[in-house]
């Protein structure tokens, strides 16, 4: 893989933003999300995981590159992913070399199965609050730029951003509707 110049990557975080920008279905933003990044990053997978409201399991919301049976291996679980508690508790983004010999990676047998190698790690913060990970995986060991670990934070930053203005736009519309019911039960009667 040749180096990127910082100006694939300021086109690509255009185009991430482009992409969020272009629905309010969460879904459909963080699926491109994940595809977006693939690319620019020339890289195996990327996955987007949410904590879920116990705050104990991170729960797959997007992935790309990855096989069914690699992501139906279980539950990631903070308690046993020291890497995504380190992200999660620290705030910053985090580099394994070689997962299949890394005791802090939950899964490493299956990571093997599924050909990975080298993974790069961004919290998903919201006022430094956090409430995911965006995961990157290679199929070889690979060091990553300064340029793509600036890019990997600064689309976690966004995706954050985009999934919070979506649960707030959820919410609202949400409010709107059971409003909007009690005003026409009080007109009606």
């Amino acid at each position: 893989m040749q180096p990127q110049t910082a100006s694939h990557f300021f086109k690509a975080l255009y185009g991430v933003a482009t992409v969020i920008n272009s629905s309010l279905n969460p879904q459909v933003v963080l699926q491109k999300v994940v595809e977006q990044v693939v690319q620019a990053l020339s890289c195996k997978a990327c996955t987007l995981r949410l904590l879920d409201r116990s705050g104990k399991y991170l729960l797959a919301s997007a992935s790309t590159g990855l096989s069914k049976g690699y992501l139906r291996k279980g539950q990631v679980e903070l308690l046993k992913s020291r890497i995504d508690t380190d992200v999660l508790g620290n705030g910053k983004l985090f580099y394994v070399g070689d997962v299949t010999n890394d005791a802090r990676f939950q899964y490493p047998d299956a990571a093997k199965t599924e050909k990975l190698a080298s993974i790069m790690v961004a919290p998903l913060l919201v006022d430094k609050k956090p409430i995911g990970i965006l995961r990157i995986y290679t199929d070889e060991v690979r060091e990553f730029s300064q340029d793509e670990q600036d890019f990997l934070m600064a689309v976690a930053h966004v995706a954050a951003i985009a999934i919070e203005n979506a649960r707030l736009h959820e919410a609202l519309r949400s409010d709107y509707e059971l409003l909007t019911q009690y005003n026409y039960q009080i007109f009606e009667d």
